[in-house]
């Protein structure tokens, strides 16, 4: 199997996954109880050693090939959506590592349950969330437009008239709308919620 290969069947495990997930943080703009309650709906899918074990490989797998990729096809000349495709996954990249290692951390050593308290407690906090807001919004517009620059390589036909590209555009366009709506679902319901004791040490309390 070619690493393009891996790192395609890689990617559509993950795109299951993160899209359920974005789905969760758009909830968020109905509060925290319903953005957890569907968590906790959605674990049942996820939250167990097979499925959590696949995902991991392919995580894994996808940073693995996609470095690889982003040496071989950096120096080409490319399209603009090709370029996409390069940046965005190597933002990913990096995104998928430092995600990782955050909510393993607080899952196995801080014992944390890595819910919606979670990630609020440094979205809300200054000086967190001059890192933390840029840091979650371009990894949604990143996820979007890796798919879109996809999109654009794989369509062949027209839908309602619109070309492959426009069609691409209009996914990088719901990308940012989904990127405004759950960051300001993920920070509009703060001074409402009040944060449990145990998810202050990711603050510094």
């Amino acid at each position: 199997m070619t690493i393009k290969k891996l790192h395609y069947i890689s990617g559509l495990t993950i795109t299951i996954f993160v899209g359920l997930h974005l789905c969760n943080h758009f909830i968020s703009v109905f509060g925290a109880q319903d953005h957890i309650i569907m968590m906790n709906t959605l674990r049942l899918f996820y939250r167990n050693l097979f499925v959590e074990t696949i995902l991991l490989l392919a995580v894994v797998l996808q940073i693995i090939s996609g470095l690889k990729l982003f040496k071989t096809n950096r120096k080409l000349v490319l399209s603009k959506f090709d370029k996409l495709q390069i940046w965005t996954g190597l933002y990913l990249a990096i995104f998928f590592i430092i995600h990782l290692s955050a909510v393993l951390s607080g899952r196995l050593f801080l014992k944390l349950d890595t819910n919606f308290y979670f990630g609020v407690a440094g979205l809300n906090s200054f000086p967190f969330n001059l890192f933390l807001i840029p840091y979650y919004g371009l990894a949604i517009l990143s996820f979007f437009g890796h798919i879109a620059s996809i999109h654009n390589k794989k369509m062949e036909q027209s839908i309602f008239g619109l070309s492959p590209q426009k069609q691409s555009i209009i996914i990088l366009l719901f990308g940012f709308l989904m990127t405004i709506v759950i960051l300001y679902g993920l920070t509009n319901h703060f001074h409402g919620v009040t944060i449990p004791k145990e998810y202050e040490v990711l603050i510094g309390k």
